[in-house]
């Protein structure tokens, strides 16, 4: 028997992009001292409050089946929320809470495509995006961007794949390259959703990660909240990235249909851990800043540190918990330069082959460790980068 062609052809060239981080999990694994920038897991854990919260109503009785869509009291939560941060009036009917972010993307494009549809997605791009959209039998396409232009998206390279396409995923603040999109780009991407009827799909997990600029919703623009998803979760807002609490906001016609979806998937989210997340957007914003405080201090470390090594050059990091560099002058790619610092440095990052065509020759780096551990590791890697390009400007 053989599987489906639908999962088989989730990863069209057999890789994922995760074979570095793999490799590095498997080496520290084995005893060996790795330091890890690959994924975007906070180096603190969810505050004990929330865990105290949980735990609370866990023994309260709160571990039955939940409400599908969430909890009325979440919902409503999460549309004020959004309400107070966009200006946009958000109901509770215009929210679904879904297992994470990761659901949220997957169910969102299960309610806009029907298979054989051309779904598109921003490069860079998380990791999970092309395959997200090829299990559901989508033409999963991907829009090229430049550095030069700090990977935002530029009209005569999105415009022509719009004109067949159903529904375009974008993702500001960005993962992986720390772009936050300009109220500019938006407008772009909303008047071509519109001249072309596509869905908008807006991934803004990383709304609380703004270290330059503001963060912009394009649900706010005119005429675009009865066409724009927007998918958020508390993973990174508040640290509670294994809880898997998300959610979806989309009109209110959309969000019915995708509760639908969630009664014949995920069954919705256990009541405890919505308990918990009620009780952690009760902290406000102070807490989400303490949440955020160490990344953007990274950042700031990070760039003082670039200042010295020309031959590694990063990509404006105005948000999100990731660095993105060039290292092209060292003559090697993202994925062989990565594989080289793990095996000779012992520090793993990602390479930017893993996001997309338009990353090749980049690397993203996490921030994910104590502040003094991660300005070691980078200034490591921005000396091992120099060698080799010192090396490669004398072959």
């Amino acid at each position: 028997m053989q599987p489906s062609q639908r999962i088989s052809n989730m990863n069209l060239d057999g890789s994922d992009g995760w074979e570095v981080f793999i490799r590095a999990r498997a080496l520290i694994e084995a005893g060996q001292q790795i330091t890890e920038l690959t994924i975007g897991e906070h180096d603190i854990r969810t505050d004990p409050s929330i865990l105290k919260a949980m735990h609370a109503s866990a023994m309260a009785g709160n571990t039955g089946y939940a409400m599908v869509p969430g909890m009325h009291a979440l919902r409503k939560a999460i549309a004020e929320r959004i309400t107070t941060r966009t200006g946009v009036p958000t109901g509770f009917e215009n929210v679904m809470i879904t297992t994470g972010g990761q659901a949220a993307l997957f169910a969102a494009h299960t309610a806009t495509c029907d298979p054989g549809d051309t779904a598109l997605y921003v490069e860079p791009y998380y990791a999970t995006y092309p395959s997200t959209l090829r299990a559901q039998n989508l033409n999963a396409r991907s829009v090229p961007t430049r550095a030069r232009y700090g990977f935002e998206p530029q009209k005569e390279d999105l415009e022509p794949l719009m004109r067949e396409a159903r529904s375009l995923l974008i993702n500001s603040p960005n993962n992986p390259s720390g772009t936050v999109y300009s109220r500019q780009t938006h407008e772009m991407i909303a008047n071509l959703c519109k001249l072309h009827d596509l869905w908008l799909i807006s991934d803004e997990v990383y709304d609380t990660q703004v270290w330059a600029g503001a963060h912009f919703s394009p649900r706010a623009l005119p005429d675009m909240a009865e066409r724009t998803l927007v998918i958020g979760s508390m993973s990174k807002s508040h640290a509670m990235t294994g809880s898997r609490v998300g959610w979806i906001v989309g009109p209110e016609d959309m969000i019915s249909k995708l509760i639908d979806l969630a009664t014949n998937t995920t069954y919705g989210v256990p009541g405890f851990i919505q308990e918990g997340a009620l009780y952690g957007l009760s902290l406000g914003t102070s807490f989400e800043e303490k949440i955020a405080a160490p990344f953007r201090r990274r950042r700031e470390n990070a760039l003082d540190i670039l200042k010295k090594f020309p031959a590694v050059r990063a990509i404006d990091p105005k948000g999100a918990m990731y660095l993105m560099v060039d290292i092209r002058a060292t003559g090697l790619t993202g994925d062989e330069f990565a594989n080289k610092l793990l095996d000779e440095r012992q520090i793993a990052v990602m390479p930017g082959e893993s996001f997309g065509a338009s990353a090749a020759g980049h690397l993203r780096i996490a921030m994910t460790v104590e502040d003094e551990k991660f300005a070691s590791a980078l200034t490591v890697l921005c000396t091992f980068a120099t060698e080799l390009a010192q090396n490669a400007a004398h072959v």
